[in-house]
């Protein structure tokens, strides 16, 4: 029998959520994508230090900048090692901004071009708000493919498939992590409540033909991921994608598309905010999500402030 790993494979899109290089050479994923946590995990690895060094002199003190040029010298070093793509995520603080969403999403386009990486190989994530999603739009139509990220909630999904974005990371252990909370108490894989939110999306998309890829993200344990099997992409932490490689149980195909009984929606901007704001959980992870990723964009601005 073969690998948990090389099983998922043969259903499954398996992407790499690092920036670890040592990991991805070993675990060979399709894809992989960064984000500003993982950015500044990556920072603090020596392999990364000349990276560094060199985005903050480039930028000649524009913090921005130099984070995008880092981000994008990370991206350049991942794609030698995996044969697809690289996502690289916009400043989270622009979320609520679509004009300025687009332009540093162009601008990392541009910066990945200049050192000769071509736009076909990048997806540009974008946090999944209201502005995010018009952003995307827009982007897609100018030919920049669009990963939207920190996807609590169907409202969420169905506007990305009406926006035409290329994929969404709707994120299963966040989801998991609130109703456990709530609840107080744990959940067996077919019950996860992350793990119903991607199964209802994938058979949305599937019965209504929208050709939107669904990667589900953010997972907590082996379990999650098992349940998920046959999804598009699903991407994977080096710890748990390990603990797949070294297990050699059999993992059946979860995830196929079967009639869907929800009806087709087309949510405008105010049906979309009132059911954000009817979705508690959705609304307050988005919100921490943000401010997460704020938070660690700032962290890594001051560290290439300090080179």
């Amino acid at each position: 029998m073969t690998s948990k790993l090389d099983q998922l494979k043969a259903y499954t899109t398996v992407v790499a959520d690092t920036g670890d290089l040592d990991a991805i050479a070993q675990l060979r994923p399709e894809d992989a994508t960064t984000n500003p946590s993982l950015l500044l995990k990556a920072a603090a690895l020596p392999r990364y230090a000349g990276h560094l060094q060199e985005a903050a002199t480039r930028a000649r003190g524009d913090a921005g900048l130099a984070c995008d040029l880092f981000a994008v010298a990370v991206g350049q070093e991942i794609l030698g090692e995996i044969p697809g793509r690289i996502s690289t995520e916009v400043d989270a603080r622009l979320s609520f901004d679509s004009q300025a969403t687009r332009q540093r999403a162009e601008r990392l386009i541009a910066l990945y071009e200049q050192i000769g990486v071509s736009r076909e190989r990048v997806l540009i994530k974008i946090a999944a708000t209201w502005e995010g999603i018009q952003a995307a739009r827009q982007l897609e139509q100018d030919g920049i493919q669009t990963n939207l990220t920190l996807l609590f909630s169907f409202a969420q999904a169905t506007a990305c498939a009406d926006a035409g974005v290329y994929l969404i990371s709707p994120f299963v252990g966040r989801i998991y992590d609130w109703y456990k909370k709530r609840d107080g108490h744990d959940y067996r894989p077919e019950q996860d409540p992350g793990v119903q939110s991607v199964s209802r999306i994938y058979q949305y998309y599937k019965a209504n033909d929208y050709p939107t890829v669904i990667m589900g993200a953010s997972f907590r344990n082996i379990g999650q991921i098992e349940a998920l099997a046959g999804c598009d992409r699903l991407t994977i932490s080096p710890e748990l994608l390990r603990q797949l490689a070294g297990d050699n149980g059999s993992l059946p195909r979860r995830l196929a598309p079967t009639a869907s009984a929800e009806p087709l929606q087309h949510l405008g901007e105010p049906d979309f905010r009132w059911s954000m704001n009817e979705d508690a959980m959705a609304t307050e992870k988005l919100a921490e999500g943000i401010r997460q990723f704020a938070r660690d964009q700032e962290k890594l601005e001051n560290l290439l402030k300090s080179q």
